[in-house]
């Protein structure tokens, strides 16, 4: 039985405890998993959230937004540090919830795209490896994993294919320290998308699911029976969350290029990606 999520992002962006209204929807449409993407801690009181997922009877798993302030590879150290506390404080959230990861473009800020020199590469990486290194200690005694997640080439420089988180995770060296893989970030920068899942194997630790449009899974020239036994080859038990955005999202509208309406409402979005998805993963 794969556990099929759904991103807090469809319905509200920024997130908070006054938004906690959401949990009990997505639990009727079906959702195991609503996955928190966590734009400020702040207004998040994580033990009420615990106490309305446990009442509604609903797992919620934590991802991070890693904006300019937050780049734990910037050269700007007081970012760097920012960027350490705020992951930490990701962990800690982890932890109250029992979710088995935090999840995200973590090793730098989005949006951050240039031609990088040599020089300027070498550091951002270093600065990059050492700070999850660090992290990847903090989270394991709260057993939890730093789940990486490769973007496409318009929203990071970085780490745009599996083959570069590979050798990432090699450079960083913690079994904790893995993926989060997106069919929409994959669509633009894989040969192939489910060579890419296999070539993950054992080091997947979340799934994000959308159209090729970042639209309702199965609107989409995507093969997901592939994509699943893809997924079953490289020994992915993690839940399969729908990932995609609420015309709402101002603060990272620009981010993810938002320029429309992605459904007619994000409730249908939810709804018939969730059972085109329970259909494909679950169905026997």
């Amino acid at each position: 039985m794969t556990k099929i999520g759904a991103s807090s992002y469809i319905w509200v962006s920024p997130f908070s405890t006054d938004r906690l209204d959401q949990l009990s929807p997505a639990k009727s449409i079906g959702f195991d998993v609503y996955e928190i993407a966590v734009e400020n801690p702040d207004v998040i009181d994580i033990e009420r959230v615990r106490e309305e997922a446990r009442r509604v009877g609903i797992d919620v798993n934590i991802c991070g937004a890693f904006g300019e302030t937050r780049d734990i590879s910037s050269d700007v150290a007081e970012y760097r540090e920012n960027g350490i506390a705020y992951i930490k404080t990701l962990v800690d959230m982890a932890e109250a919830l029992g979710s088995p990861y935090v999840a995200g473009p973590m090793y730098a800020a989005v949006g951050r795209t240039r031609l990088a020199t040599p020089e300027e590469k070498q550091r951002q990486t270093r600065f990059a490896a050492d700070n999850i290194k660090a992290l990847a200690e903090y989270a394991a005694k709260k057993n939890v994993a730093l789940a990486l997640e490769p973007l496409n080439r318009f929203e990071t420089d970085f780490m745009n294919t599996v083959e570069q988180g590979l050798e990432f995770l090699e450079l960083v060296g913690y079994d904790n320290v893995g993926f989060l893989l997106d069919t929409f970030h994959m669509n633009i920068e894989e040969k192939s998308l489910t060579g890419a899942i296999r070539m993950a194997k054992g080091k997947i630790f979340d799934f994000h699911s959308c159209a090729n449009d970042r639209g309702t899974p199965g609107e989409d020239h995507f093969d997901w029976e592939a994509i699943r036994e893809a997924l079953k080859d490289a020994e992915y038990t993690g839940p399969v969350v729908i990932e995609s955005f609420t015309p709402e999202i101002n603060e990272i509208a620009k981010a993810v290029s938002m320029w429309r309406p992605f459904a007619q409402s994000p409730d249908k979005l939810a709804r018939d990606g969730y059972a085109f998805l329970n259909r494909v993963f679950n169905a026997r």
